[in-house]
């Protein structure tokens, strides 16, 4: 099975999972393209937006990057009755959250391969999308200048949505399922962390890791997940 087993294809090749798929989705920074966003700043954003809404320290952990961060601080408003502030939460993260997104959206390219990897998968006719928790003005100005954006059946962003309908939830899986017109086990989802890999096995979608930003032993410790280098070897496994 897809999720059965550990594997690194630098070493093993020829692997064909047992599981078949109609469609394949990706994660798009730092899997689909290489980008250059300031986490650390949206991290600080998310932080000091839980602050002003008073959300206690205590609901956060440290090593909590900024999509937990905002996922638990709106499920904090939501579950002690505050709604309408969750819903101005949201509207404000992605205000001052976008701008930063944008900043070098423009030098947004795809990895080497991936595009050799899209026409390949359109021939075999699986359908693509990409999932990204980045908001959709950032995600159609990155996936445009980096060529790639035509190539795509769906997209799905933070803000097409209620925020708590994005990635980690399986919510955002069955988002991406429901604009691709297949059903959520017939996608194949490709994510570069710990975020991607809990929205797909949540949502029963299968996965594959890349290990742009994760290395074999990150995740080794998730789980047994099959794992490629980067999403140019899609084409060995499908």
């Amino acid at each position: 099975m897809l999720m059965g087993q550990f594997i690194c294809l630098r070493t093993i090749d020829g692997i064909m999972p047992e599981r078949r798929f109609l469609a394949v989705g990706f994660d798009m920074d730092s899997t689909l393209l290489r980008t250059n966003v300031r986490y650390l700043k949206l991290k600080e954003i998310a932080y000091e937006a839980m602050m002003e809404y008073g959300i206690p320290d205590g609901v956060f952990e440290k090593g909590d990057g900024s999509a937990i961060v905002v996922n638990k601080g709106l499920r904090y408003l939501a579950d002690n009755g505050r709604e309408e502030d969750a819903d101005m939460l949201m509207n404000d993260l992605n205000e001052r959250m976008t701008p930063v997104e944008l900043e070098n959206a423009g030098t947004a390219r795809p990895y080497e391969g991936a595009e050799e990897m899209l026409g390949y998968l359109k021939k075999k006719g699986y359908r693509i999308g990409v999932l990204t928790r980045g908001s959709r003005r950032y995600a159609e100005t990155a996936l445009t200048v980096s060529g790639v954006i035509d190539e795509l059946d769906a997209l799905v962003c933070r803000d097409d949505f209620d925020e708590l309908d994005a990635k980690p939830s399986p919510s955002a899986m069955i988002h991406l399922s429901n604009a691709l017109g297949v059903a959520v086990k017939d996608v194949l989802y490709v994510g570069d962390n710990k975020i991607d890999w809990f929205c797909a096995r949540d949502s029963g979608a299968g996965f594959v890791g890349v290990l742009t930003r994760y290395t074999e032993e990150d995740w080794a410790a998730l789980g047994d997940i099959l794992v490629i280098d980067t999403v140019a070897d899609l084409v060995r496994i499908l």
